[in-house]
C-alpha cells in the first residue's frame, strides 16, 4: 500500500492483546487497592473530616502540600475546596503550597530544597488551622519538616500515604495509609480519599446552614 498506509497485520492484532490485557492487569489491581481502601481507610477518613470540618468552622484554613504528583493532587484538592466539589455553597479557605513557583525556588535557593514547605507554614499556618500533607512514601524529608513546622504552630495534621506510614504517620493526628506498595495506586487512592473529605466537608456545611 502506497502513501505511508499501515496494513494490520497479524503482528498488530498480537500486540494489541497484549496491550489491551496490561491495561486490564493495571485496572484489576487499582480496582483492588480501592476495595481494600473500602475496609482501612473508611474510619481515618471520617476522623480527618472531623478535624477538617472543625478548623474551618473556627475560621482556620486548610493547607495541602507534597511533591511531584501529591503537588498536583495538592493543588486539585485546594481548588475543590476554595471552588466547589459536588454542589453549591460558600468558598472553603484552602491553600496549596506548591502553587507559588517564585516562592519555591527563593526558599529551595536560600534555605534548601528540605525547607520549601516549612518555610511556608511558619510564615502562614496558625494555632486553628489544618495542614494536609501527601507523600506516596511517608518518608520525604521535607514534608516531614513541614509537619514539624505545623505542630510547632500547633495546627492540626492530617497525613495521606501510603504502606506502612513511614515516619510521618507517626507525626499526624489521622493518618490515611493506602493499603499497597504502588505508588500509582496509592496516588489514585489519593485523590478518592481528598474527594471524600471534600464531600464530608460539604456536607457538613450544609447540614448547618
Amino acid at each position: 500500500m502506497g502513501g505511508g498506509e499501515h496494513q494490520y497485520t497479524v503482528a498488530d492484532q498480537s500486540t494489541e492483546d497484549q496491550g489491551t490485557e496490561q491495561a486490564r492487569a493495571y485496572l484489576k489491581e487499582s480496582i483492588a487497592v480501592a476495595a481494600a481502601c473500602l475496609d482501612a481507610l473508611a474510619v481515618p477518613i471520617a476522623a480527618a473530616a472531623r478535624l477538617l470540618i472543625e478548623a474551618l468552622v473556627g475560621g482556620g484554613k486548610v493547607v495541602f502540600f507534597g511533591n511531584g504528583g501529591s503537588a498536583a493532587d495538592a493543588q486539585h484538592l485546594a481548588a475543590d475546596f476554595v471552588g466547589k466539589f459536588m454542589r453549591e455553597r460558600r468558598p472553603l479557605a484552602a491553600v496549596a503550597l506548591t502553587a507559588d513557583t517564585a516562592v519555591l525556588t527563593a526558599v529551595g535557593n536560600d534555605y534548601g530544597f528540605e525547607r520549601i514547605f516549612a518555610r511556608q507554614i511558619e510564615a502562614l499556618v496558625r494555632e486553628g488551622d489544618i495542614v494536609v500533607a501527601l507523600s506516596t512514601s511517608g518518608r520525604s524529608q521535607n514534608v516531614i519538616e513541614g509537619i514539624e513546622a505545623a505542630r510547632r504552630a500547633r495546627a492540626r495534621v492530617v497525613v495521606l500515604t501510603g504502606r506502612n506510614g513511614g515516619p510521618l504517620a507517626r507525626l499526624a493526628d489521622v493518618a490515611i495509609c493506602v493499603p499497597s506498595d504502588h505508588t500509582g495506586h496509592i496516588q489514585e487512592a489519593h485523590i478518592a480519599v481528598g474527594h471524600a473529605l471534600c464531600a464530608l466537608t460539604e456536607e457538613a456545611q450544609a447540614a448547618a446552614g
